[in-house]
């Protein structure tokens, strides 16, 4: 089987518009700030942690595709972007793409609803676009421009490590040069209150994350994606305890690993995971205790801090440990490997 190496990763966060603001804002420990957000018809806001502005207007959003989207295409292009920072331009190279959410585009689909309600007549055609699930991968690929393959996963957060499996698949086949896979959410109220039903001390929060995948390891930025777990479906033959502890045994405990879960301080929802890994002893790091629940793009950060922390020759390897909140239990292991110098490009 082909080895399959990190080339890149990327990220933004309540920490700010880069993996290094999110590994500097993980490594301190200290929170980014509670702010509120009104729900209609409630006089106490939600809490939530929003991704601060950037600290100028990116390039990016001066394409004509990007110009009318909303802040989780906007998210997810930084990611992106970033993750393929390490390589020259090449019109020659090939990019898949995997774009992983869960809320998707919450923003535009309560404008256009709301609209809708008001008057049918008069709801703006423009709005409707931006609705669908598709539009983020849409507007990225047009922005990368030479995407042969582009897909959408939509599930709970541990799809994010299904698409890495599908982007291992691709280049493994030949199929991409590159396969980058994407997770990212934005904020709206309308998803704060549904979390807040669900887990009253949960803070909601919005962003993305983004692993570009290769197979040349001359690409590699010190990382290799050493093993995915099976997906472990929750069912009636298999609870979300049980399909968390399968999951954990697929993992044999190494010498300097970290695990990054994927614990919130929501004590119903982390019980199974917490059960899943009491035996571990060694080093462990919780981003969305930190940073928020931000579902996909949580999911997709707990990666990007695995990868970071081993291209940063802090570990030799990392976990990301993923209980989904409906759906499946995975996990996956990254390791250290040589890697271009971080001066070089390629």
């Amino acid at each position: 089987m082909s080895r399959i190496f990190v080339s890149g990763y990327g990220a933004v966060s309540p920490a700010g518009w880069s993996a290094g603001e999110l590994q500097r804002v993980l490594r301190d420990g200290k929170s980014p700030p509670i702010q509120p957000l009104d729900r209609p018809g409630w006089e106490k806001p939600l809490r939530t942690r929003a991704v601060p502005a950037p600290a100028a207007r990116p390039s990016f959003l001066a394409h004509p595709r990007l110009r009318r989207s909303s802040a989780i295409t906007h998210y997810a292009a930084g990611a992106l972007l970033e993750s393929l920072a390490g390589l020259r331009p090449d019109s020659s190279r090939h990019v898949g793409l995997i774009v992983c959410l869960q809320s998707g585009c919450v923003q535009y689909t309560y404008r256009f609803f709301e609209e809708v309600l008001a008057d049918p007549a008069t709801a703006s055609p423009l709005l409707f676009p931006e609705t669908v699930f598709a539009a983020p991968a849409s507007h990225l690929a047009a922005l990368l421009e030479n995407t042969p393959l582009v897909t959408t996963l939509i599930g709970d957060p541990a799809t994010f490590v299904q698409g890495l499996a599908l982007g291992a698949d691709w280049l493994r086949q030949n199929r991409v040069d590159i396969a980058v896979v994407v997770g990212s959410e934005e904020i709206n109220w309308l998803r704060a209150d549904a979390l807040w039903h669900l887990e009253h001390g949960a803070i909601i929060s919005g962003g993305a994350g983004a692993v570009a995948l290769c197979r040349e390891p001359e690409w590699s930025a010190g990382v290799e994606l050493a093993s995915v777990t099976k997906a472990q479906s929750y069912s009636a033959r298999k609870s979300r305890m049980q399909a968390a502890r399968a999951m954990r045994e697929e993992f044999r405990m190494a010498e300097n690993e970290l695990l990054c879960d994927g614990l919130g301080d929501s004590p119903r929802t982390d019980a199974p995971e917490i059960a899943a890994w009491q035996d571990w002893t060694g080093p462990r790091l919780s981003p969305k205790t930190i940073l928020g629940e931000g579902l996909m793009a949580a999911a997709a950060w707990q990666c990007v801090a695995a990868c970071a922390a081993v291209a940063e020759k802090r570990f030799s390897s990392a976990i990301a440990s993923l209980v989904g909140c409906n759906q499946q239990a995975m996990g996956v292991r990254f390791q250290a490997c040589p890697g271009r110098e971080k001066s070089d490009t390629l």
